[in-house]
């Protein structure tokens, strides 16, 4: 592609060189560059990518793009490459690289759903629905990547970064794809992966405290700006009107046209007559001119919210009642309570929730229905927010009759210096629990304490197969490990 047309869109650029040139290919690893391909020069956290500017030339780059305040006298750049200044490097990839293969995005219906917990669920909620409608679907999220109902490949994010993101768009193009739906995080939008994207419709679906960390956000207003970034892009949303923070929005953006769902407040979408069991919730709710009953196997109040997004959404796509009503009875979410068959007949369940909220939540509803003791067994993650650790341990002693605190991807940090901060929590409440930070024995140990009556709750890690140790990610599938140890 020619690169004037590459470059569509951006403004306030500063450039020396041929801009009448064809640009062949775009990374931003100068190991990825081949002969007429643009390099973009990002700086990261841990990596400053205009310290590779002269790799990426001498890889075959025939134009560079520097972020403005870099010293370019600090390497040598030949006369024939172009260079290109720009203010922001990060959002000058995600709009060349939508320029650059042809803006997908607007080729198909593009759906984006944020929020601190429940975008997994509600993502593979609509997959469903549109799936069981006919539609052919493509699906971006924490878990993995979907085309038309086959898997493409595990995520190592929840939000690719923007050059992978519109490579995949083109991909869903070419396979015909009708339907996106996609996970944002808050880093996507604060990092300008989902710049160039057009969204058809967007969605908020909760928030709470997560993600502050040096490496993330700053603090608490600073992830929930960068989260309204997604409603900037588009006109048409929903939000949770039970949530705190997502009932602002329709305020904050008085000219967009916002359906508001929920269930304790008044909105366009409320669910009614709730039933919620130890495998199952069932609700009420208006898919048509009168409430139609809706069951989903999935327990727990968190799942009604879950599903009335997505009902909310695929009506407004103008699906079948009927067919939403059969796909939500069928969809399940790996990793998101789930649970795992063995013939001891322990419930065991394997969920996400590595957030206080979240882990307060799961907690709270197994609690409710569990004859039994809950067992919880979790950790913290390095390298993130530590002021949550003490908190998750408070929570997990006053809610679980027992609990077990183990590892959950260390990266970086000691395992032992993670859960003793998780441990400072717990000592707060009269909860009984024990510390064993090999994850895998802790798992045994809660096998070997437990009952049929009990439930085990594998918190943290959900449809994660890894570990992470110090930048390794080392093979540790929940799902298998309990089929190791129950053999």
């Amino acid at each position: 592609m020619n690169l004037k047309n590459i470059l569509v869109g951006l403004e306030g650029l500063k450039a020396k060189g041929d801009l009448d040139k064809e640009i062949l290919g775009i990374d931003s690893n100068s190991k990825n560059i081949k002969n007429g391909f643009m390099f973009v020069a990002i700086k990261g956290y841990s990596v400053d990518g205009h310290r590779y500017i002269e790799e990426a030339i001498k890889n075959g780059a025939v134009a560079v793009v520097i972020e403005e305040g870099f010293d370019l006298k600090s390497i040598k750049i030949q006369e024939d490459v172009t260079v290109i200044l720009t203010k922001n490097t990060r959002e000058f990839l995600a709009i060349c690289a939508s320029n650059f293969y042809n803006n997908p995005s607007s080729k198909f219906k593009l759906i984006g759903i944020t929020g601190t917990k429940g975008k997994t669920t509600s993502t593979f909620m609509i997959k469903e629905i549109l799936e069981k409608a006919g539609k052919k679907v493509g699906l971006i999220g924490t878990i993995a990547i979907y085309i038309n109902g086959e898997k493409l490949k595990n995520s190592d994010r929840t939000t690719p970064e923007s050059l992978e993101l519109q490579q995949l768009f083109a991909k869903m193009v070419d396979e015909g794809v009708e339907y996106v739906v996609m996970e944002v995080s808050s880093q996507s939008l604060k990092l300008h992966r989902v710049d160039g994207c057009e969204f058809d419709y967007v969605a908020f679906t909760n928030f709470s405290e997560d993600h502050i960390s040096e490496k993330e956000h700053p603090n608490i207003e600073d992830y929930f700006n960068s989260k309204l970034k997604l409603f900037n892009m588009c006109k048409k949303g929903f939000v949770n009107i039970d949530d705190l923070h997502g009932a602002k929005i329709p305020s904050i953006f008085p000219n967009n046209e916002i359906t508001r769902y929920g269930i304790d407040n008044s909105g366009d979408f409320l669910a009614k007559d709730i039933t919620i069991t130890n495998s199952y919730v069932d609700f009420r709710a208006k898919l048509t001119d009168r409430n139609d009953r809706i069951k989903v196997d999935i327990p727990g109040r968190f799942t009604v919210y879950n599903a009335l997004l997505a009902i909310a959404i695929c009506k407004k796509l103008g699906i079948d009642a009927e067919v939403m009503k059969q796909a939500l009875l069928n969809v399940k979410v790996p990793g998101r309570s789930e649970m795992v068959d063995n013939k001891l007949e322990i419930p065991i369940m394997i969920d996400y929730a590595h957030s206080p909220e979240s882990l307060q939540n799961i907690l709270k509803a197994v609690k409710s229905y569990t004859r039994g003791r809950v067992i919880s067994v979790f950790g913290c993650g390095g390298d993130r927010d530590s002021r949550k650790r003490p908190v998750m341990g408070e929570i997990s002693g006053k809610i679980a009759d027992y609990t077990i605190i183990t590892s959950d991807n260390p990266r970086t940090e000691d395992p032992k210096a993670i859960v003793d901060q998780i441990e400072e929590g717990i000592k707060k409440t009269k909860g009984k629990y024990e510390v064993v930070i090999d994850r895998k024995e802790a798992i045994k140990k809660a096998i070997k304490i437990a009952s049929k009556a009990d439930i085990i709750v594998l918190a943290g890690k959900g449809h994660e197969p890894y570990q992470e140790i110090n930048g390794v990610k080392y093979d540790f599938d929940e799902r298998e490990i309990v089929k190791e140890i129950i053999y």
